[in-house]
């Protein structure tokens, strides 16, 4: 897949991350610091307030146990004795959490079409995430397709062939109310014969508590398929960092009904609840995708959790990075 492995090299990607995440840093990392600083002895009061602190910061409750847990068996273990130890130690264990399910990335035969549907409830900023996508791979070289399968909404359709335009990249439409399965049929079968690389797919934006519109993903999913053997190689999930815990719900519910292999969190910049990127990882071991830190191109960021975990911990000068 097309993803990058060495996003924490590009100069500028940490700094520009650790401004994005201001507000969570705020929300965990400077209560942690206020929790450790000074403390006389690391006993369970400490477990607790720590406890309260990842909570607080929309870790999720799995993470948050997970994490505690080991930082009370390293202290039985006496490997935790300070408490520039239990701040290493957290951050490890974070870290830990969400590199384990980076490392799940789907494979695709080289050289082969690749589909990737886009879902996710409105609101999120789905529409734009896509248009971002197609503009990022084509710049990496990637002879990009879009289709607007969004046919409930004229908007999107307007938007994304505004992105087409400006990206030099096709782009396959249909009237308002169209069968998006009937347009995704004919935008792979347009895809195969001008021989592009990747199919991003917008589709409608879809609460998740419909049953009928999760099901018309499946029927997606299923029509893929048929025109490109093993497709869609990528179905990503795109989350409002601002719904918090709300989108674990939401994550949960897609994965069920769409098979989600990514998440593209957005708007990361204007929340203290970035934390739900450890709860959902350590949940439903889905792994993080892409982080969107604005609107432009250049705000739609690989996700690297080794820059995400540094520019939480980075600002404190306390913190041993």
């Amino acid at each position: 897949m097309i993803f990058c492995k060495s996003a924490e090299k590009k100069p500028g990607l940490f700094e520009r991350m650790k401004q994005a995440i201001g507000a969570t840093r705020n929300s965990l990392v400077a209560r942690l610091e206020s929790a450790l600083s000074g403390r006389p002895a690391i006993d369970e009061s400490l477990f607790e307030e720590l406890e309260e602190i990842l909570l607080g910061a929309d870790v999720g409750v799995k993470a948050t146990t997970q994490v505690l847990q080991q930082i009370r068996d390293q202290h039985k273990k006496q490997l935790l004795k300070t408490s520039d130890d239990v701040r290493a130690a957290i951050k490890q264990l974070l870290l830990s959490i969400l590199e384990t399910t980076a490392e799940r990335v789907p494979h695709a035969a080289v050289g082969s079409l690749q589909v990737w549907l886009v879902v996710g409830v409105n609101g999120t900023g789905k529409t734009t995430t896509v248009g971002n996508l197609d503009a990022k791979l084509g710049q990496n070289g990637k002879k990009v397709l879009i289709c607007a399968a969004d046919t409930f909404r004229a908007a999107a359709v307007e938007q994304l062939s505004i992105w087409a335009e400006r990206s030099a990249v096709d782009i396959i439409t249909s009237r308002g109310g169209s069968d998006p399965s009937a347009v995704l049929h004919d935008a792979l079968s347009a895809a195969v014969a001008r021989n592009n690389d990747i199919v991003i797919v917008d589709t409608a934006g879809r609460l998740h508590t419909r049953g009928n519109l999760m099901q018309e993903l499946g029927k997606m999913g299923r029509v893929a398929a048929r025109v490109v053997p093993g497709a869609p190689q990528e179905v990503l999930l795109v989350l409002d960092a601002t719904t918090g815990q709300n989108g674990l719900t939401q994550a949960r519910e897609f994965l069920k009904s769409a098979g989600v292999t990514g998440l593209v969190v957005t708007k990361l910049d204007g929340t203290a609840k970035g934390g739900v990127l450890f709860g959902i990882a350590q949940d439903l071991k889905i792994p993080v995708r892409y982080v969107g830190i604005g609107e432009s191109i250049e705000d739609l960021m690989d996700f690297s959790p080794k820059v995400f975990v540094d520019s939480l911990f980075g600002d404190a000068a306390t913190f041993r990075n």
